[in-house]
């Protein structure tokens, strides 16, 4: 091509180029003078020495760690032959703290998650059934029975696929842990002549009431001492019979002589209205108990003076009154209680 006016473009070839050889690279881009030094005897005598001095250190590193978790192991669980008894072991103080601490953690937990459908404490909420019966505490509610029900949820007990009892175990989608199942299941089946400490749920430190700033306290559930009457019949699985009237142990028929007298009591706010109670002596008589707590259940446990129950009542929630027929009785003072709230209904009935 051409710039010149009037001419016409020429056709011009690109330039031919002479071929081009590669350049040689060396291996190595440092000075040459840079790669002439070598290790001369001493150094590789000192490279080796580092190298063997590395190694033994690190070998009795592992044997100090070796020897520190055998110390420890056996200290924990002793030594063989019985040289040596388990730390948790020797005066039961150390197994006994750490229970103690399971079951104030268990309170938390019980207070986050169950306390809403089975009553703050335990004596049920129309929503789930009462878990401080003393009947149920006894057998049905085992440690394993609640491992089970906290697993795979109120299908275990009833086989209800709609049962409002959730899965509670992470291990099945649940919210909980296995440490804190152990706890939950450690307060539930705590025991009534213990007194625990009420804390922290973070900082695990003791609550305080703020208006006498004493320490706050509750104590467990369960009587350690309790046993069933003879021939009692075990609480079922399905806690749904607890709404209808049933429950463990003997169920008394109603009321059928219209002469005999009635002894009354009325439930109300979980407290019994009389905690003085008077009926005759060696004839039977009429108890009837008013049931005004709605969707709560109650009943009324009568124990002799040894604490040997002579007498107990359905349980059922309110609104609603049952009579029973009671007796004869031998003259003496009788304690009684609601089995489901031992802790705040109680009171004395005296036979005369």
């Amino acid at each position: 091509m051409t710039d010149t006016p009037g001419r016409e473009p020429e056709e011009r070839l690109p330039a031919v180029r002479p071929p081009a050889e590669a350049v040689p690279a060396e291996r190595f881009t440092s000075h040459p003078s840079v790669r002439t030094t070598e290790l001369d005897p001493e150094r590789s005598a000192q490279i080796v020495r580092q190298s063997s001095n590395a190694r033994w250190v690190g070998f009795l590193s592992v044997v100090v760690v070796i020897i520190f978790v055998s110390l420890y192991w056996f200290l924990e669980l002793g030594f063989p032959f019985g040289l040596t008894q388990p730390r948790l072991g020797v005066d039961g103080t150390e197994l006994a703290a750490q229970q103690v601490l399971s079951v104030e953690r268990g309170y938390n937990i019980y207070e986050a998650n169950c306390a809403r459908c089975h009553g703050e404490q335990g004596e049920g909420g129309g929503i789930g059934p009462a878990l401080n019966r003393q009947d149920k505490l006894f057998l049905h509610l085992s440690e394993a029975y609640l491992k089970n029900i906290l697993h795979a949820g109120g299908r275990y007990a009833c086989g209800d696929s709609k049962s409002l009892m959730p899965v509670w175990a992470d291990t099945n989608g649940g919210p909980l842990n296995y440490r804190q199942i152990e706890e939950l299941i450690a307060f539930l089946r705590a025991p009534d002549d213990a007194t625990f400490v009420k804390r922290d749920e973070e900082l695990l430190d003791p609550r305080v009431d703020p208006i006498t700033g004493e320490v706050e306290t509750f104590v467990g559930w369960r009587d350690p001492d309790y046993k069933p009457e003879p021939g009692a019949t075990p609480f079922p699985d399905c806690w749904s019979v607890e709404f209808t009237g049933g429950g463990g142990g003997e169920t008394p028929g109603p009321s059928t002589d219209p002469n005999a007298q009635v002894v009354a009591f009325v439930a109300t706010g979980i407290l019994y209205t009389e905690t003085e109670v008077t009926a005759p002596a060696d004839v039977a008589f009429t108890l009837t108990l008013d049931n005004q707590d709605a969707a709560i259940p109650h009943d009324v446990v009568i124990n002799d003076a040894g604490g040997t129950q002579v007498f107990k009542t359905d349980t059922f929630p309110g609104v609603e009154t049952r009579s029973y027929t009671v007796g004869p009785l031998d003259a003496g003072a009788y304690p009684f209680l609601c089995s489901v709230h031992p802790q705040t209904m109680t009171g004395t009935l005296t036979v005369e």
